[in-house]
């Protein structure tokens, strides 16, 4: 698959119930992400609430996390326990290397693997994610402690993994307490999606509610942004 970037990069927002996931879809959002987060990084919301979601987006492309498993064997029960919520897309924790041993992906549903910033992802971790059956690949922080994404890895580096992706053709996200100001630099690496929470709430609180106006204007920003292509 040749590698090029997307014709847009898209606004990824994580929800945390159905009254967020309409106000987000009605402000701009490309992607409804289902997530808890009162329960870190990639804390996964009850079934039924993530049902709610999907109804609540409409149209819109919904998305789900399904927490931080310790191995494939708990990633299936995971991901088993949100595939027929109706999203579109499932979300699972997955650390580079990770043997896929007992992994079972769920029919169906497409599911992203994200990696940790902290644990130093890369291009190099994309093949084997696409050999495992992954359908795309994002990455994201782990502690919640104010420290944006390009606090852990280069621009470069960043964009060797969007690159990548693009190579197996894989979807690709990058996240993790990104601020608006952080678009320009990142969209333009090519991702398919940036994500936001804690940058689209009113005092970058995470845990707080979203802002309609902070949505509204990520979305303005990225439509502004024409991604290129960067050397793996």
């Amino acid at each position: 698959m040749p590698d090029t970037p997307p014709t847009r990069v898209r606004l990824l927002v994580s929800v945390r119930d159905a009254a967020e996931a309409a106000l987000a879809r009605r402000h701009g959002a490309d992607l409804i992400d289902a997530k808890d987060p009162d329960r870190g990084a990639l804390g996964a919301l009850p079934a039924d609430t993530v049902r709610a979601i999907a109804a609540a987006a409409g149209d819109g492309l919904t998305s789900a996390v399904a927490g931080e498993p310790r191995d494939g064997r708990e990633a299936s029960a995971c991901l088993a326990a949100l595939a027929g919520t109706g999203v579109d897309y499932l979300k699972i924790a997955w650390a580079p290397g990770r043997d896929p041993a007992g992994l079972t992906l769920p029919a169906g549903v497409p599911v992203i693997a994200v990696l940790f910033a902290e644990d130093g992802p890369d291009g190099a971790d994309v093949p084997a994610l696409a050999a495992a059956g992954f359908s795309g690949a994002m990455i994201d922080t782990r502690t919640k402690d104010g420290r944006r994404l390009t606090g852990h890895l280069s621009l470069a580096r960043l964009a060797g993994f969007a690159a990548a992706c693009r190579a197996q053709g894989l979807l690709s996200g990058l996240a993790g307490s990104l601020a608006l100001d952080d678009i320009p630099a990142l969209a333009a690496l090519g991702p398919g999606y940036l994500g936001f929470r804690g940058g689209l709430c009113a005092r970058a609180d995470r845990t707080g509610r979203l802002d309609p106006a902070r949505i509204a204007e990520a979305a303005r920003r990225l439509a502004a942004v024409l991604p290129r292509v960067e050397a793996a």
